[in-house]
């Protein structure tokens, strides 16, 4: 299983975001393990910025997506791909992971 993680920074220790689609970095884990980090290339821009975000992430085979808030198209976005979501606001992105 691939779980992303809505990020502040690149480094596993980073806080989590608490913007969704708009998180400047998306980590990636399997099996808790850091895989990939992400930069987030619809940061900035128009709408539409979920549904974005969750065809990247679901193109690189994520199954689950953590950050510190999610809103409506965000959470419409992600279940349209099949992608579960958690809140875990006030860790960094490894603990949210560990946590899960």
């Amino acid at each position: 299983m691939i779980t992303a993680v809505a990020a502040e920074g690149s480094a596993v220790d980073s806080p989590v975001s608490d913007m969704g689609a708009r998180a400047p970095y998306y980590l990636l884990f399997e099996e808790g393990k850091s895989k990939e980090a992400i930069q987030n290339p619809f940061v900035i821009g128009g709408g539409g910025a979920a549904f974005s975000v969750a065809h990247l992430l679901a193109e690189r085979g994520v199954t689950r997506f953590i950050s510190g808030d999610i809103g409506p198209n965000m959470r419409d976005a992600l279940a349209e791909k099949g992608i579960t979501y958690k809140q875990a606001a006030g860790k960094t992105a490894s603990e949210a992971v560990a946590r899960q």
